[in-house]
């Protein structure tokens, strides 16, 4: 896997990131730290791909248990240490899962498999962060 990430000086603390699949992603700082707030935070992207990392899982779980998933999201909630580095300590993901007769077993399941084995980014941040999750199931 590879990213190269590049400082756009002329936007302050901006930078662009290309994957290594070819796709690009912007990020900028706060205006306190020079930044003009125009993109995500960089620590915000990791949270997000934690959230995107954790709700593939389920989803592909569940669809491949042949149950009728119609939608899934993930709320991250997280704290951070005060000190620098300021690592996330604790992050919470709510996951709303959306279907037509989902059995709750199944779903949580899916979930807990993918914060016990699956998901990179979950046992990464769980290195630093206390990390809990949450499941509503949704009717549709």
């Amino acid at each position: 896997m590879e990213c190269t990430v590049r400082w756009q000086p002329e936007a302050g603390m901006a930078f662009n990131a290309e994957t290594g699949s070819g796709h690009l992603l912007s990020m900028d700082g706060a205006p306190d730290g020079g930044g003009r707030n125009l993109a995500p935070r960089p620590m915000e992207t990791v949270l997000a791909g934690t959230g995107a990392c954790a709700a593939y899982d389920v989803v592909l779980i569940l669809k491949r248990g042949r149950h009728d998933i119609r939608g899934c999201e993930v709320k991250l909630n997280a704290e951070r240490a005060t000190a620098d580095p300021k690592v996330f300590t604790k992050i919470h993901l709510q996951f709303v899962v959306r279907g037509r007769g989902l059995p709750a077993a199944a779903v949580e399941r899916a979930v807990a498999l993918s914060h016990e084995k699956y998901c990179s980014a979950s046992a990464m941040l769980g290195k630093t962060a206390a990390m809990t999750t949450g499941v509503e199931i949704v009717e549709v």
